[in-house]
């Protein structure tokens, strides 16, 4: 009988804890190269008749592609028989091949995949001489336009005539003096239509209404500038109101002078004389 107990002991082993498996992160996927025609447009809208871009690596006109994962510098040659524009990856004889733009244009068929690659992924001068035409982006930057343009226009359509004023008077100069309000609200829809982003900024600048505020004092004789265009004074008894700081715009120092305790008074002493 003890034999037989001592068979049925048994040895309790304490819970071991359930070791999960942390899921590993997917590794995003890497962009694929896609197979298409490709066209690439030379810089600052130039159209020359011909523009020959650099294909081969020389000692004058180095055309080098720096590789991170190897830290080395490769070169880099443009040749029509070979698969790979690294020089180290072309095997046999190499037929040569020119890069030529014309009329600012290179239109380069999808059966060119050494040549694209070439010009859109290894050249030192893309982005600098020529870009890769890419109709999203250009379609994405014309919405962009489009948007500033519709709040540009709203918001011309809503400015009062002294506002329109000060904001025409930085790109038209004192001939607003003598324009009236229909020429005024013409000539700012029209400014807002051709340069929506810089009209938009003007009319959030708070400054450009008060250097306008300071033009037309001036203008009226509220105000003098000295001929050194350093000191402002009253023009009904030449007591001098500010001197200018040096290398600043007159009218803008006075425009930062009136939003000061004592600028606010001489404002409201002009406002009243204007």
């Amino acid at each position: 009988m003890a034999k037989k107990a001592k068979a049925e002991e048994t040895v309790e082993v304490a819970p071991q804890p359930v070791v999960q498996k942390t899921a590993q992160p997917k590794q995003p996927a890497k962009p694929s190269w896609e197979i298409k025609d490709r066209t690439y447009l030379l810089k600052g809208n130039k159209t020359p008749i011909t523009f020959t871009l650099n294909s081969r690596h020389t000692h004058r006109y180095p055309l080098l592609w720096f590789d991170k994962e190897a830290a080395t510098q490769k070169e880099l040659r443009y040749a029509v028989n070979q698969n790979s524009p690294l020089k180290q990856e072309q095997k046999g004889e190499s037929t040569l091949g020119h890069i030529v733009f014309k009329e600012g244009i290179l239109s380069v068929p999808k059966e060119r995949q050494n040549l694209q690659k070439l010009l859109s992924l290894y050249h030192p001068k893309k982005d600098i001489l020529y870009y890769e035409y890419n109709p999203i982006e250009v379609a994405e930057d014309q919405l962009d336009y489009l948007e500033y343009e519709i709040d540009a226009l709203n918001m011309a359509r809503q400015i009062d005539i002294d506002q329109a004023e000060a904001i025409l008077r930085v790109e038209l100069g004192s001939k607003v003096s003598t324009m009236g309000s229909k020429e005024l609200k013409r000539d700012l829809m029209l400014f807002a239509k051709r340069q929506p982003q810089l009209f938009i900024e003007l009319a959030s600048d708070d400054n450009v209404q008060l250097r306008n505020f300071a033009i037309r004092a001036s203008e009226a004789g509220i105000i003098n500038l000295s001929q050194d265009q350093r000191t402002f004074s009253w023009g009904s008894n030449d007591r001098k109101l500010m001197n200018v700081p040096f290398d600043e715009n007159p009218y803008s120092a006075f425009a930062a002078f009136l939003k000061t305790d004592e600028g606010v008074e001489i404002y409201k002493s002009i406002d009243k004389k204007l």
